[in-house]
């Protein structure tokens, strides 16, 4: 009986030891980021300097360079450039107009990316196909078919409880199953904003010319449908053509386990309609001031951890799938053992494991020992739930887990996600420099773990995770859906 007690005081002081230890690190992490956070200034200056970083354009590659000098100017020797070609596209002009009973009236729109690269339609008939939902073609599965799709970005209003919503490159493949020339979608979004993004599920161009218009042109437009027939007319011209790209990676080397590979990473890419602050200059520019920080207090970890800028994201995960089949290629991907993504995050308030519930009670524990660096830290941390679309998609459907973190900033910002309106006034410094120390904080105790708080998935135990998280449906629309059911 002596024994076991003496066993147990003997492991509770190690683990005291141990979190006293990481309790200290964590507040030399909170003392460095709150006197000398960069992350807000370069993301400013990068702004003022580049603009847009749309891949594969002149303003990506000087944005690929300004992350490379960052990340070399903040002491580290091994940053390298993961070069990959692709075919890209770019907008170049787009019209759009509606006959009402014969009269012409031109609206605003913006091409979704990945339409083709010349189109010229004509007066062709409009459908109103409700949210865009396989639901909605199936009342009527040949209501599409040689016509042009009107369908609503968001869901609507009353739309069915537990209705669950599509990506709009999901909804257009669902247009193109189903035989439309066209599809037209509305933002749900008020104030006039126009929305970009790709169309395609693929990343290759689609058949048919995908638009958004503003939210109160499409409910005009919709209350029109109600009551008479409607024709649309749509010329675009666009570029597609094989383009070249970097991902940029800074690695810090592991001291005890340097073969197992924590990526942390973000897309640096954006749109091109303004310069991409909240999408994803915001989580592209903390990681790199996350980097920054454990290099200026010198921070050891006991894995290996690669900073990663993803190019290509805005147009279909193209930098972070490219990782992965490289991964895959060289036999490394196994070294990969954690990939912990930001996109569109800052003023971390907990910390998500991409719903790998195995890991909540760590990722809880470890925004403790946050909070008492600072008790305003509301540690909303835990499992989270599993979502596609971002740079930790690749690697989550090969059962790697994921990690990211929950943000608390004002929600006017996301109405200018994928805008004109996404420029660097919409963020508070503050946002940047809560994420960076509190994500700062939480990779370093990821990194040294004794044990990792969820592990790689087998095959069959993927599948079976995107199954729970209902996933298989998009999936299975996208072409990503591997297994044979």
């Amino acid at each position: 009986m002596k024994k076991i007690f003496f066993t147990v005081v003997i492991l509770t002081t190690v683990i005291t030891t141990q979190a006293q230890k990481e309790l200290q690190t964590f507040k030399k992490i909170n003392k460095e980021v709150l006197k000398n956070s960069q992350a807000y200034a370069t993301l400013k200056h990068s702004g003022e300097t580049i603009g847009h970083r749309l891949t594969g354009s002149a303003n990506g590659a000087k944005a690929e360079q300004y992350a490379y000098d960052l990340f070399t100017k903040y002491g580290f020797k091994d940053v390298q450039f993961q070069p990959f070609e692709v075919v890209s596209w770019s907008r170049e002009s787009v019209s759009f107009s509606i006959r009402n009973n014969g009269v012409e009236q031109t609206y605003k729109a913006v091409t979704l990316a990945h339409s083709p690269v010349s189109v010229d339609l004509q007066h062709a008939e409009i459908v109103d196909l409700g949210n865009g939902l396989e639901a909605d073609y199936l009342q009527n599965p040949d209501k599409a078919k040689g016509k042009v799709v009107f369908a609503s970005l968001g869901l609507l209003p009353n739309s069915p409880a537990g209705t669950k919503n599509l990506h709009r490159s999901e909804k257009t493949a669902l247009a193109i199953k189903y035989g439309a020339k066209g599809i037209i979608l509305f933002n749900g979004v008020k104030g006039g904003i126009l929305l970009t993004g790709t169309a395609s599920v693929t990343g290759d161009l689609i058949p048919i010319p995908a638009v958004n218009i503003s939210n109160e042109d499409g409910w005009v437009i919709k209350e029109l449908l109600n009551t008479r027939p409607l024709q649309v007319s749509i010329k675009m011209k666009n570029h597609s053509g094989p383009i070249k790209a970097r991902n940029v990676i800074a690695t810090l080397p592991g001291k005890k386990y340097p073969n197992e590979k924590i990526v942390i990473g973000g897309h640096l890419d954006s749109w091109d309609l303004a310069n991409g602050a909240i999408d994803n200059g915001i989580g592209s520019f903390s990681i790199i001031d996350i980097a920054r920080t454990f290099k200026a207090l010198n921070l050891k970890t006991d894995r290996t951890i690669e900073f990663v800028m993803f190019m290509g994201e805005e147009q279909g995960l193209l930098g972070s799938t490219h990782y992965v089949e490289n991964a895959i290629k060289s036999n490394t991907l196994e070294n990969v053992v954690y990939m912990v993504n930001y996109d569109m995050a800052g003023n971390a308030i907990g910390f998500t494991a991409g719903g790998r519930k195995e890991a909540d009670a760590f990722f809880k524990s470890v925004g403790e020992l946050v909070k008492q660096v600072d008790t305003a830290f509301p540690n909303q941390s835990g499992a989270g739930g599993a979502g596609l679309h971002s740079d930790h998609e690749p690697f989550m459907l090969q059962g790697v887990p994921t990690a990211s973190s929950s943000s608390r900033m004002d929600r006017k910002i996301y109405d200018c996600y994928h805008a004109d309106c996404d420029a660097t006034n919409l963020i508070d410094p503050s946002w940047m420099v809560n994420q960076v120390r509190f994500a700062s904080m939480f990779l370093y105790a990821l990194a040294n773990a004794k044990e990792l708080p969820a592990k790689k998935m087998s095959d069959e135990e993927t599948k079976q995770f995107l199954i729970n998280a209902n996933l298989k449906e998009a999936l299975k629309i996208a072409g990503d859906w591997r297994w044979n059911d």
